[in-house]
């Protein structure tokens, strides 16, 4: 789950490129360019915002309803992401009316500008209910000084005096900065539950892992998966260990998400949050899943040469340099695999002056 201090990082997608070998991308590289929008099937369309940070865009989707369209994820709260809209809105989708804004997870990029729309057109913001907390706390604890909790976290993670002197001057208010503000009411998306959107019938599906309770919808009739950043066509998504809820699992999470999606048809047109539309979901799975569990072996060996901090598994587990724009995922993803080896029974954690030293069990 990202923090407070780490959410000026968000989007949250990581940043190691995973096998897509057997995935089919229908549109090739076409897609929608800034102020444009693409039809996808018959009453739902594509927009394509910037967002900054390596992810470079947001995907979001329109579904034409009875009295408008529902969209789904809505770009970050920043200059950048409204000039694009209103651009849109006087271009293309000129006249929108939103009957519904549905957010597939809290993050940012994909809530962030939910308030301004929903105050725009009157309209309500639909969530799980883990989204819409998470989503509400964050944006509730702006205080002035970055918590003592946090600053343990970061030093038990094996952060320097420099990067905790660079985080706290970052402040403690970074998710409220970059989403705007939230309706004080909501609806709330429940697993199994059937949404009728413009005369088709859309599935909510509840993955976990990268967020608590991430909404995919779908159209199984029509063979179309929104999936937000549960499944990602190049990446895996950024899977974290944090402050909030320090003993938790997210990575076995993940992996039970997988395998529940696996129970998904195979030949769906997945629609994500990042990246291009695709189909093969199955084989998209089956590399995620694979490139986890080989990255959970190779750190079972690594701490069973010496005790490691998160700090120390960097190496291997990203294939890039980590500098100060990515030390907060990269410390969540380290911490996530470690405590997943620690669930499985093979690796144990150990305390010393605060730092935690992890070795195999």
């Amino acid at each position: 789950m990202a923090t407070n201090a780490d959410a000026e990082l968000v989007p949250s997608a990581e940043f190691v490129p995973t096998s897509h070998k057997g995935l089919t991308y229908p549109f090739g590289a076409a897609a929608p360019a800034p102020g444009e929008v693409r039809a996808v099937a018959p009453g739902l369309r594509w927009v394509r915002l910037a967002v900054p940070g390596p992810l470079k865009h947001i995907n979001c989707w329109l579904i034409a309803d009875a009295d408008g369209d529902a969209l789904v994820d809505t770009g970050m709260n920043t200059d950048d992401a409204r000039a694009e809209w209103r651009a849109l809105l006087a271009g293309p989708l000129a006249g929108l009316k939103l009957s519904r804004v549905i957010g597939t997870h809290f993050h940012p990029d994909h809530i962030g500008l939910a308030g301004w729309f929903c105050a725009e057109h009157g309209c309500m913001l639909e969530m799980t209910r883990g989204e819409w907390l998470t989503a509400r706390m964050l944006a509730a604890d702006a205080r002035d000084a970055v918590p003592e909790e946090m600053l343990a976290f970061w030093r038990g993670a094996g952060w320097d005096a420099e990067a905790i002197e660079r985080a706290k001057a970052r402040g403690w208010a970074g998710f409220r900065r970059i989403i705007a503000p939230l309706p004080l009411g909501y609806r709330r998306l429940v697993e199994g539950q059937m949404l009728t959107i413009g005369g088709h019938q859309w599935h909510v599906v509840v993955g976990s892992g990268h967020s608590p309770e991430h909404a995919c919808l779908l159209d199984a009739k029509r063979g179309l998966l929104i999936a937000g950043d549960q499944v990602l066509p190049r990446i895996s998504s950024n899977v974290s260990l944090g402050v909030t809820e320090p003993e938790g699992d997210p990575l076995g999470d993940w992996l039970a998400s997988i395998e529940k999606l696996k129970g998904l048809p195979a030949d769906l047109l997945v629609l994500p949050g990042h990246g291009d539309a695709f189909h093969g979901l199955h084989a998209r799975l089956d590399a995620l899943d694979a490139e986890h569990r080989a990255r959970l072996d190779e750190l079972a060996v690594f701490i069973a040469e010496t005790p490691r901090r998160a700090v120390d598994c960097f190496g291997r587990l990203f294939r890039r340099a980590i500098g100060p724009d990515l030390i907060g995922m990269a410390t969540g993803e380290a911490l996530a695999h470690l405590r997943r080896l620690e669930v499985e029974g093979r690796a144990r954690r150990e305390v010393t002056d605060g730092v935690w030293w992890w070795r195999a069990a």
